[in-house]
């Protein structure tokens, strides 16, 4: 067996993308439910970017079987080989081309592949997983390097290709993927084939395929939500401000490219808030609120459509430069549709996520990912992620703004950041250098002598918290931090009550934002955690952010009453922003620790490969 080399410009990836680069793939694949796996073939167009030429194509892959690879135009076979297995990186495919390509020259190599049961892409849901407990659904998620495990590919930020498709699936099953749809045709035996184009070039992570019982309902120009048909009214209604989100983005920044902006509701088992795949956003079923209050995460996703999706970072150690400028985009789009104090207010209940991140990885003794720009030679970019690139990222551009003199400055700057970079991949060393070019003539290049102030060492490679303290609007915050101290100095009172109309009041954000400030105080005793339920009628809560904070603020007092409100909850979502907190949270309970593993270890299947993996890391099982 061989050991291949890691990417240069990738630490996560085996890609030689030095030597040759994948500029457009055609993956043409069916979807087997019963078999649980998906197979077909990929046609990688590959072209020679080395002065010296190449010979070979290294892709990446991971559990997933290769049976052939052949040369496109003539069936002629291609020999290759797996490389020896990393335990996080996968297996590398070492392809010999059938003659050394010249420096710009090109090749199709078609590729055979086949998904196992040890795929870390894709979730595939039995009927019952469901809401309409009828069919089962199937979807990917890749970022962070889960692509390789669904097709070989160079799975690496650092390339960036447009793809076609078709996807073969049962008639009765739509299928969608990070693409615009361009056709679909009866195929045999009750198959149908949808066929897909997506135009722009995108990294691996951004291809997403999907397939279920999927109805949709347009909702606006650009938007069709897409979802089972039980819930697609609900999903309309919640997602119908979406184009409002599109064009505060485009007047922020350029015109959106991308043709189509679709979400997908996912079934509860969706790892994440969002994930940004261009043309089909996937969103979790914990936003539906039913009332519009937590739809600022399709800003987040929305935002992606430049940061991330068009601007891309290199490689994994730089991936604040997708968080961290996303992050500062949708709060922009906040402050625009709902004012200013609206951006800072969600800074506060950002900047208290990212203390409980840096506190973590403190608490499991990796300080190091908490640095902006973490060092993941050989390790799992999977357990870097956490709130520390959006909101410590947030936190630099933050300050950066500021300093130059605000958002009249600084505004100009980002849109000319997003001009600069569009379709490349970039460092942070890319970032900084465009930032004091820019500056060199705008401004009068008074603003200079400000950048050369930052330290920029301690902002990129520091661990802990910011280096630089930003002070936030509080206006918005304080009617929840009067509350919060109330209930703190009542704590003697064997009978608590304060009225619900300050608490009925509150936004749905300020009530997340008066549970964080209970939950920076000392552990509440139970009888003032009881009468807080009482008055509030807190077991009735279904906004999913407010109902983890409460639950957490309980299992941080070991209140053994609310044992069976968190396994039921953790149980039926598999967001990793509510599971993972709480699952530690019982675990470190006197009571809790066999609880949290019986009742990991009882629904672990519910769960996505990536959020089960996380899981059991957390809980040592």
């Amino acid at each position: 067996m061989t050991t291949a080399p890691l990417c240069p410009t990738d630490p996560t990836s085996f890609a030689n993308s030095h030597e040759v680069v994948v500029r457009h793939s055609h993956i043409d694949m069916t979807v087997d439910f019963a078999g649980k796996l998906l197979r077909g073939t990929v046609d990688h167009t590959i072209r020679c970017v080395a002065a010296a030429g190449a010979d070979r194509l290294v892709l990446d892959s991971s559990f997933v079987k290769v049976p052939s690879a052949t040369v496109a135009a003539t069936g002629a076979a291609l020999k290759f080989e797996l490389a020896d297995r990393h335990d996080i990186y996968g297996s590398a495919v070492i392809i010999q081309l059938p003659a050394k390509l010249a420096h710009g020259e090109e090749l199709v190599v078609r590729i055979g592949f086949e998904t196992t049961d040890k795929c870390t892409a894709l979730q595939w849901l039995e009927p019952s997983q469901t809401v309409g407990k009828q069919f089962p659904y199937l979807f990917s998620q890749c970022q962070a390097i889960h692509a390789r495990s669904l097709l070989p590919c160079q799975d690496t930020p650092g390339v960036k290709h447009t793809y076609t498709a078709s996807v073969t699936s049962p008639s009765h099953l739509r299928a969608l993927m990070s693409a615009v749809p361009t056709g679909e045709t009866e195929a045999f035996n009750g198959l149908k084939t949808y066929k897909f184009e997506q135009k722009t070039a995108i990294p691996s992570y951004l291809i997403a395929v999907a397939a279920g019982n999927i109805v949709g309902k347009r909702v606006g120009p650009r938007t069709t939500v897409w979802s089972e048909p039980e819930v697609v009214e609900a999903a309309a209604w919640e997602f119908v401000d979406t184009e409002t989100f599109i064009k505060t983005g485009e007047e922020l920044l350029t015109p959106y490219t991308w043709g189509i902006y679709d979400l997908l509701l996912l079934p509860a088992s969706f790892p994440y808030g969002g994930m940004e795949n261009p043309c089909l956003t996937y969103v979790t079923p914990t936003l539906l609120a039913g009332d519009r209050s937590l739809v600022d995460v399709v800003a987040h996703e929305i935002a992606h459509s430049w940061m991330g999706n068009l601007v891309t970072p290199v490689s994994w150690e730089h991936f604040w430069l997708n968080e961290g400028f996303t992050v500062f985009i949708e709060r922009k789009i906040v402050s625009r549709l709902h004012g200013e104090p609206s951006r800072h207010f969600s800074s506060i209940i950002g900047f208290k996520a990212l203390k409980e991140s840096v506190d973590h990885f403190d608490e499991i003794k990796h300080p190091e990912y908490s640095c902006l720009c973490p060092r993941i030679h050989g390790n799992d970019p999977d357990d870097v992620f956490s709130s520390v690139p959006y909101e410590k990222g947030y936190n630099l551009l933050f300050y950066l703004e500021k300093l130059v003199g605000g958002p009249a400055v600084f505004e100009p700057y980002v849109k000319a950041h997003v001009e600069k970079f569009s379709h490349t991949s970039i460092t942070s060393a890319d970032f900084k250098n465009f930032l004091f070019e820019y500056f060199r003539t705008a401004e009068g290049g008074s603003k200079i002598p400000l950048l050369e102030s930052v330290d920029w060492e301690s902002w990129f490679f520091k661990a802990g918290m910011p280096i630089v303290d930003n002070h936030f609007d509080t206006s918005l915050a304080v009617a929840c931090e009067s509350l919060a101290n109330r209930w703190d100095a009542a704590r003697s009172d064997p009978n608590p009550d304060f009225g619900k109309d300050v608490f009925d009041g509150f936004n749905s954000n300020q009530k997340v934002m008066f549970f964080e400030k209970l939950l920076d105080k000392p552990v509440f005793a139970h009888h003032t955690l009881q009468a807080m339920d009482k008055t509030y009628h807190l077991a009735e809560i279904q906004n999913a952010e407010i109902k983890c904070r409460w639950q957490w603020l309980c299992l941080n007092a070991e209140y053994e009453p609310i044992f069976p409100a968190v396994t039921a909850f953790i149980t039926s979502v598999g967001r990793m922003k509510f599971v993972r907190p709480l699952y530690r949270a019982l675990a470190k309970c006197k009571n809790g620790r066999e609880l949290a593993v019986k009742t990991f270890t009882e629904h672990r299947s519910f769960y996505h490969p990536i959020c089960a993996g996380m899981v059991a890391k957390d809980l040592g099982v």
